[in-house]
């Protein structure tokens, strides 16, 4: 199975060494709510991922704790064996516990077994990207990841990982990652009104190293912003489309993967990523996280 050629916004980017869409997938949305349990459309959400990957989407986001196993499963059954060229990006350090909540397990046993459960799930023997998830549910926590990172560093030098990254991260743990080893992602909270990695989205640019905003739409809360619906209007579009074309525009290193459970709603993206935005769309959309 291989992917067709991407007609989607945003070009490429080269992910490690594997050239992939800007435009991807985050699978999270494929589960029940507070992202515990099977989705309430089984068949809908296999076709999502397989119209995902027929439309050229070549990354996809996921994690074993998405369900738990519920997304992985899914991606397995809707795309196993997976096409040519796609890349499924995976996250390690928390775990689910009884009551939906997402406690950190970072020791080097947790970490390994979190390995081998997406190993597993995936049905696969080397997982494409793996990034460390690091702080909580409230952002990133400042403080040293030597011995988890460097316990996926030996993992990757067995050859069980391709490549590593890190997500919910400060800039000092982004830079002790690369002091340990090569990272091809950061994956941090960002979007039109959460500027904050503005300077580390720069820096990596210049490194070839990808940044992947997650809630790039506001997340359980939507962007509202006066300004992004009187743009929106202007353009004949939609807040939400805006959004995600001016990542797309922010810099050439920022992927996108916005999350979807409807084969429609992913169509809509799509095609809502691709407006075009003037200089006078942009200038008024920088305001609105100045």
């Amino acid at each position: 199975m291989t992917t067709t050629t991407p007609r989607l916004p945003g070009g490429t980017w080269t992910l490690g060494d594997r050239p992939v869409a800007r435009f991807g997938y985050g699978a999270m949305q494929l589960t029940g709510p507070w992202v515990v349990g099977p989705p309430k459309d089984h068949d809908e959400a296999v076709a999502v991922l397989r119209d995902a990957v027929a439309g050229g989407i070549t990354h996809i986001d996921t994690a074993e704790t998405y369900g738990p196993r519920v997304v992985n499963e899914l991606l397995h059954e809707a795309l196993h064996p997976y096409a040519d060229g796609l890349v499924i990006a995976t996250k390690v350090g928390a775990r689910r516990d009884a009551r939906g909540g997402w406690p950190t397990a970072r020791e080097p046993d947790q970490l390994r077994a979190q390995v081998d459960d997406n190993l597993e799930t995936l049905g696969v023997d080397v997982l494409d990207l793996v990034n460390l998830r690091l702080g909580d549910a409230n952002g990133p926590v400042a403080g040293p990841i030597s011995s988890a990172f460097e316990t996926l560093v030996d993992l990757q030098q067995q050859g069980i990982i391709r490549h590593l990254g890190v997500s919910n991260a400060t800039t000092d743990q982004v830079a002790e990652a690369q002091g340990i080893a090569p990272i091809v992602s950061v994956q941090n909270m960002y979007n039109l009104a959460n500027r904050q990695d503005d300077p580390l989205i720069d820096r990596l640019a210049d490194e070839g190293v990808a940044y992947v905003p997650f809630f790039p739409l506001g997340g359980f809360s939507p962007l509202q912003s006066e300004v992004l619906s009187t743009v929106a209007a202007r353009l004949g579009s939609t807040p939400m489309s805006v959004a995600l074309a001016w990542l797309l525009r922010r810099s050439p290193n920022i992927l996108l993967i916005p999350g979807t459970s409807s084969r429609a709603h992913l169509r809509e993206n799509i095609e809502g990523a691709a407006v075009v935005l003037s200089d006078d769309d942009l200038l008024d959309l920088e305001g609105i996280g100045g």
